[in-house]
């Protein structure tokens, strides 16, 4: 496969090379793009060095003979050179919030809707947002068994999902307190080190964040539930990598603890530790660089007699982004 990465600068960028290695993907050519500043660059590439990268301009010929494109430069990126980067046939699996929700655009967890990446009319396949995948992959197992009526979920999320100078904001500022000085605010609404902030990207009209709104949009068009209600409280918390949730989901008969145990011990893409010791639950710095969304304090609802109540943990960079994107085009590329 002829693959592109554009931002490959980024994290996100960085971490698809590593996807694309580490899962032994079949690239007999990689095609690297950025921006000005990271024009020329070379990374460290299955044993080597890549080709330098490009800068993203407005040459079709760049993504010519090209299979698969993976773009996590932003939405406005995404909007602007989409058209160009599938007209010689590419398909654009685009990390950015552009296309989501567009009817015409299939948005995909493999674990979950997999086939919807196979009707695809305008050549773009759209990457959930991190705590969207996150969630779905666990919520799933349980929805097989009775169909979920009603989900809500708090997240503490990661310095990592807003990109890798918010994870150095977060290491300089708790150097900065440790050392006596001022800790300097930049990538974050407020202090992040000793902090939690409950406000995670911009507040909509109805007082939800516009990132809790994506976790309630998102989850019905890839669960094909358009009745599910789905509400979010989005907090960011002093961890550099990877996201946890506690999710609260309302079933429409019970569920019971062991049937859910077992649904998640037999579901893709999720490893179940459940016990009560502290290496028997998940936590973020456990499962940071890791692939699988990991689920435990599994517990009846105290509140609803049709509820359950659990934990998830998964690294938002891995399965929340650049894995989640290469595991859609490995899901198109074996329906061939």
């Amino acid at each position: 496969m002829k693959v592109a990465i554009v931002g490959a600068s980024g994290a996100v960028g960085q971490e698809f090379m590593r996807v694309l290695a580490d899962t032994d993907f079949p690239v007999s050519e990689l095609r690297l793009f950025g921006s000005a500043r990271s024009a020329g660059r070379r990374y460290p590439w299955r044993g080597g060095m890549s080709e330098p990268v490009r800068e993203l301009g407005a040459d079709a010929a760049d993504f010519e003979g090209l299979d698969f494109v993976f773009t996590s430069a932003g939405a406005d990126v995404s909007r602007r050179y989409a058209e160009m980067m599938t007209a010689g046939g590419a398909l654009m699996i685009d990390n950015s919030s552009a296309f989501r929700m567009d009817a015409d655009v299939p948005l995909v967890v493999p674990e979950v809707n997999g086939d919807d990446a196979l009707n695809a009319p305008r050549r773009i396949i759209a990457n959930p947002n991190c705590t969207t995948i996150q969630m779905v992959v666990a919520l799933n197992p349980i929805h097989r068994i009775s169909p979920i009526r009603r989900v809500h979920v708090a997240t503490y999320q990661a310095a990592s999902g807003a990109g890798a100078a918010a994870m150095e904001e977060l290491r300089q500022q708790t150097a900065q307190i440790v050392n006596g000085e001022e800790p300097q605010v930049s990538r974050f609404a407020a202090q992040l080190a000793y902090n939690l902030i409950p406000h995670i990207d911009v507040f909509t009209d109805n007082d939800y964040t516009r990132e809790e709104m994506k976790m309630n949009q998102e989850t019905k068009k890839i669960m094909h539930a358009p009745g599910l209600d789905v509400s979010a409280t989005c907090v960011r918390v002093p961890v550099l990598r990877a996201h946890s949730e506690a999710i609260w989901a309302t079933t429409e008969q019970p569920v019971s603890v062991e049937q859910a145990r077992e649904a998640f011990a037999s579901a893709p893409g999720v490893v179940l530790m459940d016990g009560h010791e502290p290496a028997s639950y998940p936590m973020p710095l456990e499962v940071s660089g890791t692939d699988p969304v990991y689920v435990g304090r599994i517990r009846r609802d105290l509140a609803d007699p049709c509820g359950l109540t659990f934990w998830t943990v998964a690294d938002q960079i891995r399965k929340g982004a650049a894995l989640n994107a290469v595991q859609i085009a490995r899901h198109i590329i074996s329906r061939r």
